[in-house]
């Protein structure tokens, strides 16, 4: 056999072997990409994304859309070959896996873990744009997860309202684990509580909850900080009643980004005329209960989601601002907000077309 001949033979082999070694060794990476984006002030699979019973609502124009990333789920192996055109693709970014899914977490857990965010988001959507429109809203501290195993498990229950720990009354979540703690592990700590089926029975009948118990639980210990500290395998939340209703439709989508979008729709619904003046707006964000808005994960990828779906403007969490300039897509501009009166004074701008001090990002 001619030498060329072999060294083209043994070439091809090789390159065979690699790109077959390529497809069959998997990768510690996972991958993001645009998601879809929806407007809160629309529909989505056929029924309104924000539905308001109970109040008067008002008629909207213009978008104020949720953005969205798409990743590969935690149980799926990416390959060698999948890595490296997703580092080459423009709209596609190739991250670490434990960046997406720390901790070993399964696709099951994050799924969960999603869930729960997104729906502790609606809920503080809800309190922040009511608490702008200064409609009371009534709130108290619940157990919002029970550790498998703990010693609270089979005692206290997720939903189950704490009204006080140790006789001391509570008024904050962070109230709860500063009372625990200051058992030593061993010790006995007692919580006053409404059972969680009583809190559901009270608010169905629209009246106070009359039945309170006392709960006994036995600390044990948590070496999580490198200090041995009392707990009792719980962590505290916050629940909301609300004057009238407020559901929010949207499937498949999780984690708590969402939040700032679904505030800012419902503040538009509940008052006269348009929030945009009619623009496209697209945008993210986590928000709390207090309207403040906090960073969010693949904000590279949601922007380059809104300008291709048509958003003109984006509101942008203030920690992002940096990473989302780096590669704004052509025709957006962002615009830096902190709060969510931040994003009103922003949209109240955009309505007037009195944009030269608007808050980008950059400046």
């Amino acid at each position: 056999m001619p030498r060329r001949t072999a060294t083209m033979l043994a070439s091809t082999l090789m390159l065979i072997a690699l790109l077959c070694a390529g497809v069959f060794i998997p990768v510690p990476y996972s991958e993001m990409s645009p998601g879809p984006t929806v407007n809160t002030l629309g529909d989505h699979g056929g029924e309104p994304v924000l539905q308001i019973s109970g109040r008067k609502t008002y008629a909207t124009s213009g978008h104020l859309n949720m953005t969205t990333v798409r990743v590969t789920s935690a149980d799926y192996r990416m390959n060698l070959v999948e890595a490296v055109y997703g580092w080459l693709a423009h709209d596609n970014k190739v991250v670490p896996r434990e960046t997406l899914y720390p901790d070993g977490k399964t696709e099951e857990q994050s799924t969960q873990e999603n869930a729960e965010e997104f729906s502790q988001s609606q809920e503080s959507a809800k309190v922040a744009a009511l608490k702008e429109l200064d409609v009371p809203v009534k709130s108290w501290v619940i157990v919002s997860t029970v550790v498998k195993g703990s010693p609270a498990e089979g005692k206290l229950h997720a939903g189950d309202v704490i009204k006080a720990v140790d006789g001391t009354a509570v008024k904050e979540p962070a109230d709860v684990a500063k009372l625990v703690t200051k058992h030593k592990p061993g010790q006995d700590v007692r919580f006053t509580i409404v059972p969680a089926k009583e809190q559901a029975a009270a608010e169905k009948e629209k009246r106070t909850p009359t039945k309170t118990q006392d709960i006994t639980i036995t600390t044990t210990t948590s070496d999580d900080t490198g200090e041995k500290r009392a707990i009792v395998g719980i962590s505290a939340g916050t629940d909301h009643t609300f004057p009238f209703t407020i559901d929010i439709k949207l499937a498949d989508v999780g984690g708590p980004s969402a939040g700032l979008m679904f505030a800012l729709g419902i503040y538009d619904k509940l008052t006269p005329g348009s929030l945009t003046g009619g623009k496209f707006v697209a945008g993210t964000g986590t928000i709390d209960d207090e309207g403040k808005v906090g960073p969010i994960g693949g904000i590279e990828m949601k922007t380059v989601g809104a300008r291709a779906k048509g958003a003109q403007y984006f509101l942008t969490p203030a920690d992002n601002c940096e990473a989302a300039a780096k590669d704004t897509p052509e025709g957006l501009t962002l615009i830096k907000v902190n709060t969510i009166d931040d994003a009103l004074g922003a949209l109240e701008d955009l309505r007037s077309g009195d944009t030269a001090d608007l808050p980008t990002c950059g400046k």
